[in-house]
């Protein structure tokens, strides 16, 4: 009972932090929506911080757990692109509100934010050197890596914000879609 109680909590502060920011939620706002007392909410939670650094840090685990599991992958580095955009299609879709709170939110963090800026900048250098290394084999166009890592990243970031918008875009379509018009664009 306990866990699916906090559970509910913490889904409820995603999409009141994707709604109104973190800053301008107060625990009051939350119990309110819950419909419950804000003394309430301590019996599942110590604090605002902690509701924020576990939707971010569960989902910025997703994004690490996913790279790590790509970059291994025996495939050509177009592939790992590939699949790279389909991990962020997928927690994306899964997670918008929690997707909201890692783009907007993370310099909230406050005890987890070096940990958070480490996995942030080790995935980032991951998705950098399938880019480069996808150039050294001829895969991918020669050009700046950090304008393909930039460009790329931007409109993964940002999915949550227009996916939501669009009702006659379903993950599938997305998953057909997305890749081919991202990666074609790079491609020798």
């Amino acid at each position: 009972m306990q866990n699916r109680r906090k559970k509910e909590i913490i889904n409820t502060a995603a999409k009141l932090f994707k709604k109104r920011g973190y800053s301008a939620v107060t625990m009051r706002d939350l119990a309110d929506v819950l419909n419950i007392k804000a003394a309430s909410l301590y019996n599942h939670i110590n604090s605002k911080q902690e509701i924020l650094s576990t939707i971010i840090i569960d989902i910025a685990e997703a994004f690490t757990q996913g790279m790590e599991h790509i970059k291994k992958e025996p495939v050509s580095n177009l592939d790992k692109l590939k699949k790279i955009i389909l991990l962020h299609i997928d927690l994306t879709v899964k997670s918008p509100d929690a997707m909201a709170c890692l783009n907007n939110d993370w310099m909230h963090l406050e005890e987890k934010l070096p940990y958070f800026v480490q996995m942030r900048a080790d995935y980032e250098e991951n998705f950098r050197a399938i880019l480069k290394e996808g150039i050294a084999q001829g895969e991918i166009a020669n050009r700046d890596p950090e304008i393909m890592l930039f460009s790329m990243l931007s409109t993964l970031r940002t999915l949550y914000i227009w996916h939501t918008k669009k009702d006659g875009v379903d993950a599938k379509t997305l998953k057909e879609q997305m890749p081919a018009t991202l990666l074609n664009g790079i491609k020798n």
